[in-house]
């Protein structure tokens, strides 16, 4: 009986909240009526191109051409080394997967809130991977191969453009927050300015003008690495954006916290670092992962200057004569699509659970 009872509660609170939510009034119910219409229609046809009739296995375009092929999966698993590493000599792509555990088991530990060590786990991620993951990939160290960046493709020029972006803008951002509201004219007229230059001009310019009229202002036989030129103007980019963030939260602290800060004895720094910002930041999470998120997409502009990322190492891998086919696009580009929505909502969902943390002890 308590079975019953407890299941005829459940369906009896699904049909409470199906009438407060989806029929509360004749508007939502035609709305609800006309979308479940359209998913009546498209869900089951798009389960049948995607999976049902989907080609799995195959050597080549052969295998999916044909009435009644769906979508060419065939062409994903075997291409899917290019879509990953790029042309990155193969005998050398275990530097890549040692560099990405390596940052993975120092990434997931901070992650973790009750994992301790805090302090050395940043320590190592800020300062001894990156030198790590600068060797591995890039070699021409005793050892290991040199492998030029132009090599570099696919799912790693994406994951080191938006890790070095966010890693990067997130500490020049708050700089530029408080240098923006400064009492030191000087400092605070310096940072407004670089705000609004980098904010005023789409990410499309800078990657051109760091890949293509950058050498042209340098010294004769002075040079740097196509990609090095990008990733410093992705950062100082994104840093921009990130500061109107971070200045958002700053100017959500009440003026007293400041004053309470100064009559304890407080320095400037200690007042920010352990007073104001540790709240700030804490207000803005979700402006400031949703800069992540859109600097993670905004990683696919980089094919413009000639570096092939995720997405233009897919396209690139269409042009092949052996998978050319009618349903061969649409299915790369679900996949890549699927691929970028797996990282953004990973952010998206990581910062919800950072924020009901950090919210559980101040709800009453």
């Amino acid at each position: 009986m308590a079975r019953g009872g407890g299941a005829q509660v459940t369906i009896d609170g699904a049909i409470r909240w199906a009438r407060l939510n989806l029929f509360s009034n004749w508007w939502n119910s035609a709305l609800t009526i006309l979308a479940l219409y359209l998913l009546w229609v498209s869900v089951p046809s798009f389960l049948d191109w995607a999976i049902f009739d989907a080609v799995w296995r195959g050597e080549n375009r052969e295998a999916c051409i044909g009435p009644g092929k769906g979508a060419c999966w065939a062409f994903v698993t075997a291409n899917i080394e290019q879509f990953l590493f790029g042309r990155y000599p193969v005998e050398e792509r275990w530097r890549v997967m040692t560099a990405f555990v390596l940052g993975v088991a120092g990434l997931v530990p901070l992650l973790i809130p009750r994992v301790p060590a805090k302090r050395w786990n940043v320590i190592y991620l800020a300062v001894a991977y990156p030198l790590i993951a600068i060797v591995l990939l890039a070699g021409d160290r005793p050892g290991l191969v040199g492998v030029d960046t132009d090599l570099w493709g696919g799912l790693l020029v994406t994951l080191v453009v938006a890790v070095t972006g966010i890693v990067a803008s997130f500490p020049l951002g708050i700089l530029l927050a408080l240098g923006r509201r400064s009492e030191m004219p000087v400092i605070r007229a310096l940072s407004i300015v670089f705000i609004e230059f980098w904010r005023g001009v789409p990410l499309v310019t800078v990657l051109f003008m760091a890949s293509v009229m950058l050498p042209l202002f340098l010294p004769e036989g002075v040079s740097f690495d196509n990609l090095l030129r990008c990733l410093i103007g992705v950062a100082l980019f994104s840093s921009a954006y990130m500061a109107e963030v971070v200045r958002g939260g700053l100017q959500a602290i009440p003026r007293g916290q400041y004053e309470a800060a100064r009559a304890v004895g407080l320095s400037y720094w200690q007042t920010m670092g352990l007073i104001i910002l540790p709240q700030a930041l804490r207000h803005v999470i979700p402006g400031i992962v949703n800069t992540f998120i859109g600097l993670f997409k905004d990683t696919t502009l980089v094919l413009i200057v000639g570096i092939f990322d995720f997405l233009g190492q897919v396209r690139a891998q269409l042009s092949d004569a052996m998978w050319v086919t009618p349903q061969g696009a649409a299915t790369a580009y679900i996949f890549a699509a699927l691929v970028y929505w797996i990282f953004c909502f990973g952010m998206s969902r990581y910062s919800v659970f950072i924020e009901r943390r950090l919210n559980a002890g101040r709800v009453r």
